[in-house]
């Protein structure tokens, strides 16, 4: 039997109203049709099936036992049709479908709460999102396991486009009893007998590191690789050397005083969010909607939390 390659969905329609109504009058009726006209389209699906889907019952007509069985499974097949058409019309429209967006580790202290605010605003739309190292996001960007990222420089590795979410300054981050810390202004090689904490090979805030130490010619006398700002934050404070984070991963400390600033005239070091999403990727309607959002708010949102420790611009 293969009437599923030759039966039509408006041949569903017009039997299951048909089916309601027992009669195929006043089904034509409810469709706007004339009544041959829907005495045809089930004759073509009866025809399709080779068994009869109704008996006339005086001036109306009953369901066979082949059309009480079609009857269940053709209300399945279209209430499907109408849940694909409204979660269809939901993405056109970018009030639903799941998106996937990928974090490098320092920006998931302040995308979380830009996540929920998007979230309250679009309830339909699932964001999932992931928190890797640059060069993990990269490879995701590329297989296509994510749809956005959101990191601190366009990636020239692939071929991708970023738009500007924000500025974001790496400040350099010492114990809060550190003897420089009233020091408005001093060279980066005040530095030099200092431990500096360095984030792992592949991170984007080490790479910022490497390349403040080779603008001002400096080199550290020790450096510490460790996997994560949390690590590096509780190392700071527990004396064990400096290091140059995000300003946007210090909030708590900052408010506590559990570390201080230290301004060496070569910070802040001054970098830029980045929301990146790979040349050839289509964004679905949700996730251009929550691109802009990105766009519209992240700056905004920054500078209300952290402009009380945003330090003055150095010269590097």
């Amino acid at each position: 039997m293969n009437f599923v390659r030759t039966l039509t969905l408006r041949q569903l329609q017009i039997f299951v109203v048909a089916a309601r109504h027992q009669s195929y009058v006043r089904a034509a009726e409810e469709l706007h049709l004339t009544p041959p006209a829907v005495s045809m389209q089930l004759k073509q699906l009866e025809g399709n099936i080779g068994l009869p889907l109704f008996e006339r019952m005086g001036r109306g007509v009953a369901l066979t036992g082949a059309g009480e069985l079609l009857v269940h499974h053709a209300l399945r097949v279209l209430a499907e049709i109408k849940d694909a058409e409204g979660s269809l019309q939901a993405l056109i429209g970018g009030e639903g479908g799941l998106l996937s967006v990928g974090l490098v580790s320092t920006a998931k202290y302040f995308m979380p709460r830009l996540l929920a605010r998007f979230g309250k605003a679009h309830p339909g739309v699932d964001v999932q999102f992931t928190v890797a190292n640059r060069s993990m996001l990269l490879e995701k960007l590329q297989g296509n396991a994510i749809d956005l990222a959101v990191m601190g420089r366009i990636p020239v590795e692939v071929e991708a486009q970023g738009e500007v979410m924000a500025a974001h300054p790496y400040v350099l981050i010492a114990p809060a009893d550190h003897p420089l810390r009233e020091d408005k202004s001093f060279p980066l090689a005040a530095l030099s007998d200092e431990t500096f904490l360095l984030r792992e090979e592949g991170s984007g805030s080490r790479q910022v590191a490497e390349e403040m130490f080779r603008n001002q010619s400096f080199t550290p006398k020790r450096t510490i690789s460790l996997g994560s700002n949390e690590t590096i934050k509780q190392a700071v404070m527990a004396g064990m050397g400096v290091s140059l984070l995000s300003l946007h991963t210090l909030a708590l400390e900052l408010k506590i005083g559990a570390v201080t600033i230290l301004h060496a005239a070569c910070t802040p070091v001054e970098r830029t969010w980045y929301v990146v999403h790979m040349n050839s990727k289509r964004l679905l309607p949700a996730g251009v909607r929550f691109r802009q959002f990105l766009l519209d708010q992240t700056a905004a949102a920054l500078d209300l939390e952290f402009a009380p420790y945003q330090p003055p611009v150095g010269s590097v």
